[in-house]
């Protein structure tokens, strides 16, 4: 059974994002086009489930159908899509998580989603914070319950979501119009 345990930013989380992306990216090969750390344990100072989330971009998401047999020669278990169309998805300690791997085509909806999030974090201390502090009642509250966890996360983060977009267009759109966003 699945726990839900939400513990302290740990220093080393980005180093071991770097270890394990080097072997994903040795595994899948020329496939990859860019590896993201993403999730909680890539937002420095931030509680997370212990945990990392890697975001694989691919240059067409068959590839990777092809090279699962390397995912799993990691330790991983390939899931298809796992509820995402276009994604495939690969875990890694079984019921005690320890490596969460989501592969998109370059440039999908899904990565600038994921992308646009974690950075919408790093940039804003207080979104960051009422996410750390919800997670972690959270996981007081149904220590042995995933589900009631995610279920319980889920309208913040979809909020939380639209923010980061938004945000992440209006960045885009400032960058290709030379617009100052000081200034307007």
């Amino acid at each position: 059974m699945r726990t839900v345990k939400v513990v302290a930013y740990d220093d080393r989380w980005p180093e071991m994002f770097r270890e394990e992306a080097a072997k994903i990216r040795e595994a899948v090969g020329g496939a990859v086009r860019d590896i993201h750390h993403i999730g909680s344990t890539s937002v420095p100072g931030m509680a997370a489930k212990p945990i990392l989330d890697i975001l694989v971009e691919v240059d067409r998401i068959e590839s990777v159908d092809a090279r699962c047999s390397r995912m799993e020669s990691l330790g991983y278990e390939a899931r298809g899509e796992n509820g995402i169309p276009g994604r495939r998805y690969f875990c890694k300690g079984g019921d005690k998580r320890t490596h969460h791997v989501h592969v998109f085509q370059q440039g999908s909806d899904e990565v600038i989603r994921l992308l646009a999030f974690r950075d919408y974090l790093m940039a804003h201390p207080a979104e960051a914070a009422a996410y750390r502090d919800l997670k972690r009642r959270l996981a007081e509250r149904f220590p042995a319950d995933i589900a009631a966890y995610v279920a319980g996360k889920d309208a913040f983060v979809k909020a939380l979501e639209q923010r980061a977009l938004a945000w992440w267009n209006a960045r885009r759109d400032s960058e290709k119009y030379g617009i100052d966003e000081e200034r307007g």
